[in-house]
């Protein structure tokens, strides 16, 4: 399955970088002219014409897209989303990518309100080019097919600067921009330049498109990656948005966080409870070794397995519960055998148990074979007999089996397996 991260930690996301890197991704600059055709046709503009150039950005090959616009009369937010919908039935969007081009407008339309009670200009949302970035951007991923795998994002940089209204200036971000993120709960981070990095425009594809915000990036395999830049002048760093294909790792390969941290004056209990907390949570695995911290004291470390995408979660609990100040993080990769699982009828004291195994494989060779714990445990306490003889009669059972199926893909023949002790004479003899 194909995996899009979109990268806006450098300099922010706008609607014609975004559009640009994915034209510099696909490698397709003349992707656009349908919709720049229909976009013509529209009542709300008299002229349009784009083209996709190719630019050197702070060392780095990327695409800028140049926009000629001629609009007609200034139109209000449902004027924007009429067009929208005109632009994408002509462009040829699929239902899907139609259906997400409205619904990034519809933020947009929502978070125009906040604009005029700043004092913007309706005309500063519902204008063309908005149309081109939103239904371009959905044209291009429907076309390459990310829309039917997973895009992820990472936090947006915002930036400062002012935003000139119709009463004076305010400090940056731009209050549409903020409403966005703030609808759709995405996180942002803090970069320390005068300069508006992130659009409201930018910011309702970036919620409407990424499932999650991720940093660091998720695991995959990296297949190619695209550059997309503005005409700002952004100090102490290039004007760039990054995107990234990739593909999920194959079977049997994954990612995994290891959360760590030394409580040295909790309690047991405390510990305890985050251990059963974490589980609830998610955790994949939790455990607790002993050992000295700072002045021999005794000291519990915690290391908490979690799946990439779910440490930050794990992180405030981890906290929450013990009250640690600080957490380590360390992403390992994380290679798993192929389970299945299936229930084995085993026949034991006179009664037939169906016992759940789990049979491991790499690469097709047989690792190993684990009946299932509680499985055994009830067993056990039903028959009146210790685990470890009901464990032995299970896997004689999968030895046996294991004969069963080699004799039955040899033909007839192949003699019987000796005789063994019965496992419940066995335990009571003992």
């Amino acid at each position: 399955m194909k995996v899009l991260v979109i990268d806006p930690a450098c300099a922010g996301i706008a609607g014609d970088m975004l559009l640009a890197s994915l034209i510099d991704l696909i490698g397709e600059p003349r992707a656009l002219d349908p919709l720049a055709d229909a976009i013509r046709r529209l009542d709300l503009c008299r002229e349009f014409n784009y083209e996709a150039k190719a630019v050197d950005t702070g060392g780095i090959a990327a695409t800028r897209l140049a926009i000629e616009i001629e609009e007609g009369s200034a139109r209000d937010a449902g004027d924007l989303m009429e067009g929208t919908a005109a632009a994408a039935g002509a462009a040829g969007l699929s239902p899907g990518a139609c259906s997400r081009a409205l619904a990034v407008t519809g933020d947009l339309a929502a978070a125009e309100a906040h604009l005029h009670r700043a004092g913007f200009s309706r005309h500063a949302i519902a204008s063309v080019d908005t149309i081109f970035d939103i239904v371009g951007t959905m044209l291009l991923l429907d076309r390459a097919g990310f829309l039917e795998g997973t895009i992820v994002a990472t936090p947006p940089a915002l930036g400062g600067g002012t935003i000139r209204t119709e009463y004076g200036e305010i400090p940056g971000p731009a209050p549409a921009t903020l409403d966005i993120l703030a609808r759709h709960r995405f996180p942002y981070a803090s970069v320390p330049v005068d300069v508006e990095l992130t659009t409201p425009t930018g910011a309702a594809l970036l919620a409407g498109l990424a499932e999650r915000a991720v940093n660091p990036y998720p695991a995959m395999v990296p297949v190619r990656v695209g550059y997309g830049t503005g005409t700002r002048e952004v100090p102490g760093r290039p004007d760039l948005l990054r995107v990234v294909e990739g593909e999920r790792l194959p079977p049997g390969e994954d990612r995994v966080v290891i959360l760590e941290t030394n409580l040295d004056d909790v309690s047991g209990e405390v510990v305890g409870y985050a251990v059963e907390r974490l589980f609830a949570e998610g955790a994949v695995d939790v455990f607790v070794t002993p050992a000295l911290g700072k002045k021999n004291r005794p000291v519990s470390i915690v290391s908490v397995m979690a799946a990439s995408g779910d440490e930050d979660h794990l992180i405030r609990v981890l906290m929450e519960e013990t009250g640690t100040l600080g957490v380590r993080v360390h992403e390992f990769r994380k290679v798993v055998a192929a389970r299945e699982r299936e229930a084995v009828p085993v026949s034991l004291g006179g009664r037939v148990y169906p016992v759940r195994v789990k049979t491991s494989t790499v690469n097709g060779r047989l690792i190993a074979e684990k009946p299932e714990y509680d499985d055994l445990s009830a067993i056990a306490r039903e028959q009146g007999i210790p685990l470890r003889f009901v464990d032995d009669a299970v896997r004689l059972r999968l030895s046996e089996r294991k004969r069963e199926h080699t004799s039955a893909g040899r033909g007839a023949g192949g003699g019987c397996p000796p005789d063994r002790p019965n496992v419940l004479n066995a335990a009571r003899d003992e």
